[in-house]
């Protein structure tokens, strides 16, 4: 394994290669190969950009094609035949089944760059400056999404000051006990709360960063009607928790809402291609033309895969697939945390967005290298990370998926046995 390359020339940021020290080359489906030819499941997938797993035959093998007979690769926002087809799929197989009506913005490729769009819009509609933004969130590594971010750590990067955010309890913070909703709409209406309306509330409905939190459907409808009430945008994030990662498109739709703005990134391409988009409501859509822009707005080789993996959704099997296997996962979680009470606290998140709130950072650190070692890929979250991540693929077989579960269970019982 030669990493002397890493080593002498990358700079000391690089963090997933010291988790995982070995140099991969191929991967498929939910399996990842190192160069000595070991195998792994992958229960990282790219932070969660790899929902349908790596290389998946129906969304490459457009691509493949796509590639081979000269087409454009960047158009900016120009038309082309890759984006016209991406917007008739997405409408046809994503937004109308779910009665939903949004415009679709092409900011710049990454998520950070759709929440920064989307805050900029939610200014210019309400003419306010201010956004609320929640504990514990993470929304993006550019300024704007940094500020309305919730770990100090996160919010200190950039070495500048963060103007313009009212940070207030997410759901569940500091505990169940505290009705956050409640507060929030208490605040807004309260003349001498000191808390200025804001133009917009951005929110994600699970918190991967902050923990795997995952708000309840009644909460996340009172925060929307307290929006609508109050006349603010409700923003949501679905960058991380969107595109299939809870058993649904976007993780919203559990609680039958209707945002104002959703922003959709990682896994929107379903190959890794960056990609990413604004929903806005039409009545909102009042950007000027070339108000907000970026180069890499027209990566048409994500589209070719981003509209394959919007026509896998009208694949009722497909849909029945994932649900099931969504099940499952919950179901082996839940016998884990009973099995394992001394190291593991609770299950969190929701759906295939899930994780196990350990005893310590320790269990978790432990855990996830005897994991590494039997050939499974996990990650840590929450600000103490404390928090195992079990993100699989969401077209991850039942054999796979038992196998990868049998591992992570080793992995706790010799933790546990350690103790």
């Amino acid at each position: 394994m030669n990493t002397d390359a890493f080593s002498a020339y990358e700079s000391n940021v690089q963090r997933y290669g010291r988790s995982f020290p070995t140099v991969f080359t191929k991967a498929l489906g939910a399996t990842i190969w190192d160069e000595a030819g070991k195998n792994y499941l992958d229960f990282l997938v790219g932070s969660g950009a790899l929902n349908y797993g790596h290389n998946h035959p129906n969304i490459v093998a457009p691509a493949i094609e796509y590639l081979a007979s000269g087409n454009i690769l960047l158009s900016l926002d120009m038309y082309t035949v890759a984006k016209r087809e991406f917007i008739e799929a997405f409408v046809e197989s994503v937004l109308k089944p779910r009665d939903l009506t949004y415009k679709i913005q092409f900011p710049g490729p990454t998520g950070t760059n759709a929440n920064e769009a989307a805050l900029a819009l939610a200014r210019k509609v309400t003419g306010r400056s201010s956004v609320m933004a929640f504990t514990n969130a993470f929304h993006g590594m550019s300024l704007g999404s940094l500020a309305v971010s919730g770990a100090a750590s996160t919010r200190e990067l950039g070495g500048v000051a963060r103007h313009d955010v009212i940070r207030v309890p997410y759901d569940g913070y500091p505990n169940r006990s505290f009705d956050s909703a409640s507060y929030i709409d208490y605040v807004l209406g309260d003349p001498g709360s000191g808390i200025e309306k804001p133009a917009a509330i951005i929110l994600e409905t699970i918190q991967a960063e902050g923990g795997m939190n995952a708000a309840s459907a009644a909460w996340l409808k009172e925060i929307q009607r307290i929006c609508r009430k109050h006349d603010v945008v409700l923003i949501i994030d679905d960058i991380q928790a969107g595109a299939g990662r809870t058993g649904d498109f976007f993780s919203f739709e559990f609680a039958k809402l209707q945002p104002d703005i959703v922003c959709l990134s990682k896994s929107l391409s379903a190959s890794g291609n960056p990609l990413s988009i604004v929903l806005i409501r039409p009545d909102i859509d009042i950007w000027n033309p070339g108000e907000h822009s970026g180069t890499f707005r027209g990566n048409n080789l994500a589209f070719v895969t981003a509209t394959a993996m919007c026509r896998l959704w009208s694949d009722k099997e497909f849909v029945a697939a994932v649900a099931k296997t969504a099940v499952k996962l919950q179901e082996h979680l839940d016998r884990l945390v009973e099995k394992y009470p001394n190291c593991i606290e609770q299950k969190c998140g929701r759906g295939l967005m899930a994780g196990l709130k350990c005893r310590s950072q320790a269990v978790v650190g432990r855990v996830h290298d005897v994991a590494f070692e039997n050939g499974l890929l996990i990650e840590s979250s929450g600000p103490n990370r404390d928090v195992i991540k079990i993100l699989p693929p969401i077209t991850i077989t039942d054999g796979e998926l038992d196998r990868a579960i049998t591992i992570l269970d080793n992995a706790l019982q010799e933790k546990a046995n350690g103790d």
